[in-house]
């Protein structure tokens, strides 16, 4: 029989580990089936782009796994039972149930509005495709003069007011920062993004806490209220709330907690990446949630998964970050160079060197997602007897 493989969601980690599989395991050994709600694939990384205005290629999935052996399921997932191995997916026919012998569970994260008061209602987001068009339209209908305020100055914060910025010189646009700007960053990041914003014209209310959401307006800890024609809230994200619904451990965020090949620690037939699992990485510390984190996981659940279906060694993909890669518009950028644990060093690149870096970066992973079969193992190797398999006996950590 073949083993039947679900891979849940097609983000950078889902798309990757689906195609890493279908190029380890060989064709009628095993099948593999990539559930998802929309049949293009969504860089995420430049959402804040397509909401500028800017238009991003379209990458539909039957083209990049044509000929791979990947069957792509068109369908929003409504429900998983890891105890019966079935998924219920919502498609365009109505529910169907499908049956799985592992499951690979990369449904990703979504906004967070972290129930503050409005933002449901008020706020604009970006974590998504649909999120982003929306957004597009609001910003393309604004006057000149008209104010746009973005909560969050993290990574998705800072590319999205700058964005803004230099796609919109004629709006106002304002930063919203829960501690100082760029307080992660090391000095020389700091003051490079303090440099970008104040270039372009951002206006940056740091140590602020946005505590409402308003028609017009965005409300503060403090009771100071600033104009708000568009409020883009980017400060954090949610994952899907699916995995909590089941009977998998996971964390008090919903994150499914996995071992060290990302293999549920409760359910071992489970394998989870990306942003829906907790993963810990040097010094045990979690991984955050990003493509930097979501690629490296699916790479190793995906070569830990085929090395279990046919008999062969474990692999180790080192989990570890090298840098941050923030783009500043489309003409400037930084890269902050970091330790194995994701904590800044002096080193840094800045200017239109690291807006090209940054965009290297991007595009190689794209790259990666849309050409799921190429590069090595030559071969495609057999699933060999239950018997046979790598033991479930497996590094933790």
């Amino acid at each position: 029989m073949e083993h039947r493989i679900i891979v849940l969601g097609a983000g950078y980690a889902g798309a990757i580990a689906a195609g890493r599989l279908a190029k380890r395991l060989r064709r009628g050994d095993a099948t593999i089936t990539l559930v998802n709600a929309q049949p293009d694939f969504v860089e995420r990384v430049r959402l804040h782009q397509l909401a500028a205005g800017r238009e991003l290629a379209p990458r539909p999935f039957a083209d990049m796994f044509a000929g791979t052996g990947v069957e792509l399921r068109l369908g929003t997932v409504t429900g998983v039972d890891v105890e019966l191995k079935t998924v219920t997916v919502q498609g365009a026919e109505g529910p169907e149930e499908l049956a799985y012998d592992t499951l690979v569970h990369a449904l990703g994260s979504a906004w967070n509005p972290q129930g503050v008061p409005g933002t449901a209602e008020h706020a604009h987001e970006i974590a998504s495709r649909p999120g982003a068009l929306r957004l597009r339209d609001r910003l393309a209908a604004l006057a000149p003069g008209q104010s746009v305020v973005v909560v969050g100055a993290g990574l998705t914060g800072l590319e999205a007011a700058t964005e803004f910025a230099e796609a919109r010189p004629d709006l106002d646009i304002a930063l919203a920062a829960r501690g100082g700007l760029g307080d992660w960053l090391s000095p020389a990041g700091r003051r490079h993004v303090r440099e970008v914003c104040d270039r372009l014209g951002i206006t940056v209310h740091e140590h602020t806490a946005v505590t409402e959401v308003g028609a017009g307006h965005v409300t503060t800890a403090e009771g100071t209220s600033f104009p708000a024609s568009v409020t883009v809230w980017t400060a954090g994200f949610a994952v899907h709330p699916l995995a909590a619904a089941t009977a998998l451990e996971t964390d008090d965020t919903g994150r499914i907690v996995v071992d060290a090949t990302m293999r549920s620690v409760s359910h071992p037939d489970v394998y989870a990446v990306g942003d829906a699992a907790l993963v810990a990485g040097p010094g045990g510390k979690p991984l955050r949630m990003s493509c930097a984190s979501g690629i490296p996981t699916a790479w190793q659940a995906a070569d830990a998964l085929a090395a279990r279906l046919t008999g062969r060694k474990l692999p180790h993909t080192p989990l570890r970050y090298f840098n941050q890669c923030v783009s500043l518009g489309r003409k400037d950028g930084l890269i902050q160079y970091v330790t194995a644990d994701d904590r800044s060093v002096r080193a840094v690149l800045t200017g239109r060197v690291a807006a090209v870096y940054k965009e290297v970066v991007c595009k190689g992973a794209a790259w990666g997602v849309a050409n799921p079969t190429v590069g090595v193992p030559v071969r495609r190797h057999p699933v060999v007897p239950r018997t046979e398999q790598a033991p479930a006996t497996a590094e933790r950590g």
